[in-house]
């Protein structure tokens, strides 16, 4: 396929590398910031694509959204900070026929993991003994807390286990609430992403643990998942991939 990277951060050049692995040709590298070949996107650059993988800043997004509706090229999107547009982009891409996919996290590892999370707290849900929690960990450069990865593990868990009805990030001077899901965040270092679910018992303790070693997981599913959007049309999100990836 012939695809175009938007957003040439360390990102974009892993998803750079997987691309060529997986024997993909780079058409064009777009950057606002003057580190990729071209600076803006257009519709005739657009026209010659097979794809697009965007990691980029959500200065813009809309604008690029439109070409992308317009051109319907299958587009597949990890850029956030856009998502109280959502409703906007989902009609854009709806009226025009365009061929949409986003997500927050793209690691196959990690929606493995988030599935063994889910079927673990369903496993708990009717035994009161256990309580579960959540740890995050993250190098000390990244700019939020709690990750996008610890809030959808949160609500995998939600789902699967009733008894926990909301999620809780905040430090607690006091105890913690039975329906509540206590989620705690640590920044330092480089690590690059350590999420791990605690179910505990008097008896014992359970864990599930997922570990990133660096980006190359998270753009492997991004590429993977423009190769999937290859002949569809509509707005999907990555756990529409993944469900229709694993025949979950």
């Amino acid at each position: 396929m012939n695809l175009i990277i938007t957003g040439y951060g360390r990102m974009g050049r892993e998803v750079e590398k997987i691309c060529l692995d997986r024997g993909h040709h780079i058409l064009s590298r777009i950057d606002k910031g003057g580190f990729g070949d071209r600076r803006e996107l257009s519709a005739e650059l657009l026209s010659q694509a097979d794809g697009v993988v965007e990691f980029a800043l959500a200065e813009g997004f809309e604008e690029n959204c439109r070409l992308y509706a317009e051109s319907g090229v299958p587009v597949v999107v990890g850029t956030t900070g856009w998502y109280d547009r959502i409703d906007t982009i989902a009609a854009m891409m709806k009226e025009k026929g365009g061929s949409f996919l986003y997500g927050s996290n793209f690691s196959i590892g990690a929606h493995i993991f988030f599935t063994l999370t889910e079927r673990a707290a369903e496993l708990i849900a009717r035994i009161p003994e256990y309580d579960i929690m959540v740890t995050e960990y993250h190098h000390r450069m990244k700019k939020d807390s709690p990750s996008g990865t610890a809030i959808t593990t949160g609500e995998r868990i939600l789902r699967g286990c009733p008894r926990k009805t909301r999620m809780q990030f905040d430090k607690l001077d006091r105890q913690i609430e039975d329906e509540e899901l206590h989620i705690a965040s640590v920044r330092g270092g480089h690590i690059p992403g350590i999420h791990r679910v605690y179910l505990d018992s008097p008896a014992d303790t359970i864990e599930v643990s997922h570990s990133a070693r660096d980006r190359s997981g998270f753009a492997l599913g991004a590429v993977m998942a423009v190769e999937w959007l290859q002949g569809k049309k509509g707005f999907f999100t990555v756990d529409d991939f993944i469900k229709d990836f694993f025949k979950l």
